[in-house]
């Protein structure tokens, strides 16, 4: 098999940043002055800790939290032990008469201790019943290492609330009140009094992001490339989707933490995995501890199963008595969440943006209610429903009628079915228009797949999108089959991956000095990561190997930028930002001398006068509603320009709003370092993402938590703004060149074959063309010719040893340029000299950049 040459890349801060000799960067503080908190070591658990602080409301909330779960695990064993050993069912359901001795021609009431064993009689049985002791102890077992853990946390988390009280000057009772904007500008506030992180003098947003999504960045970052064994071709059920917490739960434990992951800490990678030259033995090592812990999940899937079965049904037993509709409720499957999710988005961002798309995705999903089944529905709950009406009629007359054997079962069950077959019986006011939901749809999950954009109406487009948007009840069904399947996707479907698993983590690993080894996809950079055909066109040198799918670089840079206003992108970042600002001003310039600006739009007047919804909302409604409605005595090229300038005019209106409630900002700023002037009419889409958060400021509490709010909105608004208009851009794009996005991608964009591609270019030959990630089927292919490909196209990307007469490229001024706007005030225009490469190539990297 052919040897790679790519190498992992250490990523390091300029001469004026950089640890090794800078007595003058950090600032020494004596030995009897030190925080409390200056160099934490393991900053990755300390943010994670201040974080789930936050988002658990506090100490207090956090510890009840705890100890209720504690008890829910003693309640749930001990509860079903009970039930097993402690009761007579044959007293309890009527089989046996009770012998009361006293008075034995009386009637008997049986009551419900009458049911319950004595405890000799109970604690004889459990004793005789050595399965369920053993499991007992397993379960006693587990409960004690819950236990320690649980002390544990709460010592460390004792720590974290001092540190909220003394260092960051946030009490404890109005910390729910503080978004996490506000508690990281605080951090990134005390870095210089405390000094947290020793290699940097200045901490960033992203450096905060980086150490609280560290891992969760790599699980994106797979997904998005589809090395997981995620997506699954079935003879029957077709194209699936199995991805559940177990399952998730392994591939963690395999990569991240467990005994013999690829990582020694939170925050370094293994050495050995650095580096190409023994991949095939770190390979086989991979596949040998995953079929290890395969092995492991199979001995264990019988307690696994009992455990998952027990807490389903003390769960949702309840909901689904008091609401049994609510089975047939759908939620975002946990693939969803993955594939929907940037890179750098916290559990709360990704919860808020898909909380406001779950409304309009449910709406799509009922427009494919089936005619014929709503028809079956409809005359089986008038059945059912007269049978209901007739015993509830009978049992108001005479309460006896409940006395009889299965009444009341079969009213139950009469009132579960009829709220069943309403579920399939669509809103008589239900408009089918699937088009403009999904439009909706797309302006709060951002990601979406070409053909499905034109195709809304198609029952293959419902399918693939229930993938994300799964009934509850298939959830809960996955869930319950995990420990059963989840064994055979690691021993079949994983091991063959392993030597795919290994090069992707040399190859999209960074060291970043104050942070360690991230993934170098959350590094949004487009010159490293960009696809071509998402506005990076000239503006990447990345092969199809290393670009990111579905355009998720580039919406992720976006949606960091607006979320965090005060970082500062690195200079391609910056670039990037310029010239879709530009894109935006010439677009909506277009619109207004079409004389078509929003507020012109009679639709638009009319919905905006009977609009409830506060107003990001309104705007996005109107965006929508306007270039449907005018476009359908367009051509589809007229409807696409329509679209675009409508998203630009509003990408545009938000700068009155933004720019008078919004201090300047790196995102603000990134105009100015661009390339070329920036017109003022762009500059509006900056700032929303200030989020306003960092400077909410009320006379109370409450006050400023509604300021924070209000403008949280806006950032969210603008962001769908410009998922909208990134998509109308993608569009346009596509229409030029349709046969790059087809539904599914080559098994050649898992592999960096740009190489390849270059030469059959300068031949005149074929050039293979990129396609769309979303949901890729993999085909079997030789190791020997991937490897080789791969090779070539890693040794033009990373400047790895080449063959004698190949053209040497010059070296990328862009790979030492800042990453992650960690310049100081001042100096993010500023860029190091190229550092001198070292010369070992057995211990270090061929290119060792430092940023």
């Amino acid at each position: 098999m052919a040897h790679f040459e790519t190498q992992y890349q250490r990523l390091e801060s300029s001469s004026t940043e950089s640890p090794p000799g800078g007595g003058d960067l950090l600032v020494h503080v004596p030995e009897g002055a030190k925080s409390p908190w200056h160099h934490i070591e393991n900053l990755d658990l300390f943010f994670s800790r201040v974080y789930n602080l936050h988002q658990k409301n506090g100490f207090t909330c956090m510890l009840i939290g705890e100890i209720f779960e504690l008890m829910q695990f003693i309640f749930v064993v001990a509860f079903t032990t009970f039930l097993i050993s402690c009761v007579d069912y044959d007293i309890l359901f009527a089989n046996k008469a009770l012998n009361h001795s006293q008075h034995p021609t009386e009637p008997i009431k049986v009551t419900l201790p009458d049911a319950f064993l004595p405890p000799n009689v109970c604690s004889a049985r459990i004793q005789a019943n050595s399965f369920l002791i053993c499991i007992l102890v397993i379960a006693g077992v587990f409960w004690i290492h819950r236990l320690v853990k649980f002390i544990y946390n709460i010592c460390c988390y004792w720590e974290i609330h001092s540190f909220y009280i003394n260092a960051l000057k946030i009490p404890m009772s109005t910390l729910p009140y503080y978004t996490w904007q506000e508690v990281q500008a605080r951090i990134v506030q005390i870095q210089k009094e405390h000094q947290i992180c020793i290699h940097k003098k200045e901490l960033t947003e992203l450096d905060i992001y980086h150490r609280i999504l560290r891992f969760k960045n790599y699980m994106v970052a797979m997904v998005n490339k589809s090395l997981l064994p995620i997506r699954f071709r079935l003879p029957l059920l077709g194209d699936t989707v199995f991805y559940t917490r177990g399952l998730k739960y392994n591939f963690e434990l395999i990569f991240f933490w467990g005994p013999g992951s690829l990582f020694e800490n939170e925050w370094s990678l293994k050495a050995e995995y650095k580096r190409a030259g023994n991949r095939l033995e770190l390979a086989e090592k991979l596949s040998t501890r995953i079929l290890w812990i395969g092995i492991a999940n199979f001995l264990l899937c019988p307690l696994i199963l009992i455990w998952q079965i027990l807490y389903a049904f003390f769960s949702y037993t309840e909901i689904l008595k008091r609401e049994p509709g609510s089975l047939g409720a759908r939620c975002w499957s946990l693939y969803g969440r993955c594939y929907l999710r940037h890179f750098n988005e916290l559990d709360h961002e990704l919860h808020s943006r898909l909380s406001k798309g779950y409304k309009p995705a449910s709406k799509y999903m009922n427009c494919f209610i089936s005619p014929l089944l709503t028809i079956v529905a409809k005359n089986v709950a008038f059945f059912a429903g007269s049978i209901l009406a007739v015993l509830i009629a009978l049992t108001i007359y005479d309460e006896d009628v409940l006395a009889v054997e299965h009444v009341l079962t079969t009213v139950t069950l009469l009132g579960v079915g009829i709220t069943v077959c309403r579920s399939f019986i669509p809103d008589q006011h239900l408009v089918f228009c699937p088009e403009q939901l999904l439009r909706v749809i797309l302006a709060h999950i951002h990601y979406m797949p070409d053909h499905w954009q034109g195709n809304a109406h198609r029952y293959e487009t419902r399918d693939e999108f229930a993938q994300l948007f799964q009934y509850k009840a298939v959830f809960i069904l996955e869930e319950l089959l995990s420990p059963i399947i989840t064994p055979l996707i690691l021993i079949i479907c994983l091991r063959p991956k392993s030597l795919d698993i290994v090069d992707f983590f040399r190859n999209f690993t960074v060291e970043v000095v104050g942070v360690g080894d991230t993934c170098s996809f959350a590094q949004m950079d487009v010159r490293q990561h960009g696809h071509p055909a998402w506005m990076s066109a000239g503006k990447t040198e990345a092969s199809i190997y290393q670009q990111a799918e579905d355009g998720k670089t580039e919406l992720s840079l976006m949606h960091f930028a607006i979320t965090n206003p005060k970082w500062q992108p690195p200079r391609e970042s910056t670039a990037f930002i310029g010239f879709l600002k530009e894109r935006v001003h010439r677009d909506s310039s277009v619109a207004l001398a079409q004389q078509a600006v929003l507020p012109e739009n009679a639709l638009f007047s009319s919905i905006q006068s009977l609009q409830s919804e506060s107003e990001p909302h309104s705007l996005i409604a109107n965006v929508i509603a306007g270039s449907s409605a005018l476009g359908f005595h367009m051509s589809r090229d007229g409807q696409a320009s329509r679209h675009l300038s409508e998203v630009a005019s509003a990408l545009r209106s938000f700068s009155p709003l933004q720019s008078a409630q919004q201090p300047s900002s790196g995102f603000q700023a990134s105009g100015r370092d661009g390339e070329g002037a920036q017109p003022r009419g762009a500059s509006a889409m900056t700032a929303s993402g200030a989020d306003a958060r960092t400077v909410s400021s009320g006379s109370s509490a409450w006050e400023g938590q509604l300021q924070s709010m209000i403008l949280s909105e806006y950032a969210s608004t603008e962001m769908s703004l410009h998922a909208l208009y990134m998509h109308e851009l993608h569009k346009q794009h596509a229409q030029l060149e349709p046969e790059r996005h087809t539904w599914h991608r080559r098994e050649s964009d898992e592999s960096g074959e740009s190489a390849h591609e270059e030469l059959d270019t300068q031949r005149g030959g074929p050039v293979p063309i990129p396609r769309s990630a979303s949901y890729p089927f993999s085909s079997p292919r030789q190791p020997a010719e991937e490897t080789a490909t791969l090779q070539t196209g890693f040794q033009r990307r990373y400047g790895g040893i080449t063959d004698p007469g190949t053209v040497h490229k010059a070296p990328s001024h862009f790979s030492r340029l800042p990453l992650g706007g960690w310049a100081e005030d001042g100096q993010s225009a500023r860029h190091p000299e190229p550092v001198p490469e070292e010369s070992s190539e057995d211990e270090l990297p061929p290119q060792i950049h430092k940023v």
